[in-house]
């Protein structure tokens, strides 16, 4: 059995959710390969892509987040988008990978790597099973202009939206967002403390994404001026400059600064609470693990969706200027009661055994 999961590099999310479920096809038998397939079509064309989104998002989010809005009001009824993204000749490229690999499924982690897939199965034949995986939790403009056989969605209250776009309902398939399995195991706080080599006691847990966006040293700052007693621990991702000042930092409350890690899960065991910019894949683990999240930092588009449904499913808290973080973690940390009624509405969301649920599926649709 084969598989090939194509991704686009727009931010590190689509990648990484790739690479997973990769991981575990192989591990249940499936030969199974992931690549940007950009870059695999012309090198030039994944970097501009990936340039041209850490830009935006980094230096103009507002400008991005415009854009993103006035894609999400376009008319769906209207002609395609695709034949204007690629040509027949790029198209092609990729149709002579599908045919040497001969793969039973192909997924797709972006909707754009969905809409090339869409285009070259309605002109050649393919036979082979389609599975696109929605990577926050909305449906993205332009996935109502593929056409898989099946969409991995965040949760069950995505298929209405899904169904307005014009995809039919027995398609959507709420498994979750594949995240790494090792955030279904479970350890006690004590033993995640060990590990870590910390101390057992009320932890605050901030993370900055990969590329450390946001004013994470004011948050620090701000947190620090707090009467309670907790440790804070920082991940500042590839943000070396950052790692560096807050490594400099004179606090009253002790902080255990991380650059680049691949232990979130046992972070997230150690942790409270979590001040996270509102990634899919990140909220995904987060919810996993049944950690309560203070959002923050959104980048205008899709994570201001991701704030809103997790927002409307009371689930999270967002952080603004008018709710700052210190208020925000002030009434968390003294109501047992709101804590609780967080922790309630998590447990109805998290998909711990996305990826392994997923697995089963494609497992199943291939035999």
């Amino acid at each position: 059995m084969k598989g090939l999961i194509f991704s686009i590099t727009a931010g590190q999310g689509h990648n990484q959710t790739a690479k997973v479920l990769s991981d575990a096809l192989n591990d249940a038998g499936v030969e199974c390969k992931y690549m940007d397939v950009f870059e695999y079509i012309n090198p030039l064309l994944s970097k501009s892509v990936s340039d041209i989104y850490l830009m935006s998002t980094k230096a103009v989010p507002e400008l991005y987040g415009g854009g993103y809005r006035l894609c999400e009001k376009r008319d769906v009824n209207k002609e395609r988008v695709l034949p204007k993204l690629t040509t027949n000749l790029l198209a092609r490229k990729l149709l002579k990978l599908i045919r040497k690999e001969e793969p039973q499924v192909i997924i797709c982690t972006h909707v754009f790597a969905a809409l090339l897939v869409t285009y070259l199965a309605e002109r050649f034949e393919m036979p082979v099973r389609t599975i696109g995986i929605v990577t926050d939790f909305t449906i993205h403009p332009y996935w109502e202009d593929t056409n898989l056989d099946y969409y991995v969605t965040a949760s069950e209250y995505l298929t209405h939206a899904g169904t307005k776009k014009g995809i039919p309902k027995e398609r959507f398939k709420p498994f979750g967002i594949p995240i790494d399995p090792k955030f279904a195991e479970t350890r006690t706080r004590q033993e995640a403390c060990r590990l870590l080599g910390i101390p057992e006691k009320k932890t605050l847990l901030v993370m900055s994404g990969s590329m450390g966006f946001g004013n994470v040293l004011e948050e620090i700052e701000e947190l620090d001026k707090l009467d309670l007693d907790f440790q804070i621990v920082t991940v500042c991702g590839n943000n070396k400059k950052l790692k560096a000042q807050i490594d400099q930092l004179n606090t009253r409350k002790k902080i255990f600064n991380y650059g680049y890690v691949n232990n979130v899960d046992v972070l997230m065991d150690a942790a409270d609470c979590i001040v996270t910019k509102p990634g899919g894949l990140t909220t995904s683990e987060a919810l996993a693990k049944g950690l309560p999240m203070l959002m923050i930092n959104p980048v205008p588009g899709q994570e201001d969706r991701n704030v809103e449904f997790l927002l409307n499913a009371g689930a999270a808290l967002k952080i603004s200027k008018t709710f700052p973080l210190d208020e925000a973690l002030y009434q968390l940390f003294l109501s047992a009661e709101r804590r609780k009624l967080l922790e309630g509405s998590i447990q109805l969301l998290r998909k711990p055994d996305s990826t392994k649920q997923l697995v089963s599926f494609i497992l199943d649709l291939i035999k």
